[in-house]
């Protein structure tokens, strides 16, 4: 069973944003997947295609994997740290402004291997 992933710590977009774009992709085939997030205005987009044709390259220099037939197996995007900063605010005051980040990782297998997984 060939399973390929790549992961992406510390990017810099709340966990709740990068959901809504992984959600678009989820279960897709790789140049399906592709073409949705090159569309894509959203800024995590641009980072999930990145990490994409990472695991990509993963899968064909480390499994000498055909990439027609990769499929996304998973995506996950776990909550990471937050940084916290000051705004400053009239008459002495402050307000803490919270600055999320998150932690995304894509699996890849082959087309074959999900359909077998899936009718067992």
């Amino acid at each position: 069973m060939m399973e390929v992933r790549a992961y992406l710590k510390g990017a810099r977009l709340s966990p709740q944003k990068a959901c809504l774009v992984a959600d678009l992709v989820r279960g897709k085939d790789v140049d399906k997947a592709l073409d949705i997030l090159n569309f894509s205005k959203q800024k995590g987009a641009s980072l999930i295609k990145k990490l994409l044709n990472s695991a990509i390259s993963n899968a064909e220099n480390n499994e000498n994997a055909d990439v027609d037939n990769l499929k996304i197996k998973s995506i996950i995007v776990n909550k990471g740290l937050v940084m916290k900063r000051i705004k400053i605010r009239a008459r002495g005051r402050a307000d803490r402004m919270r600055k999320p980040m998150c932690h995304i990782e894509i699996k890849l297998t082959n087309k074959e291997e999900a359909k077998d997984g899936s009718e067992s």
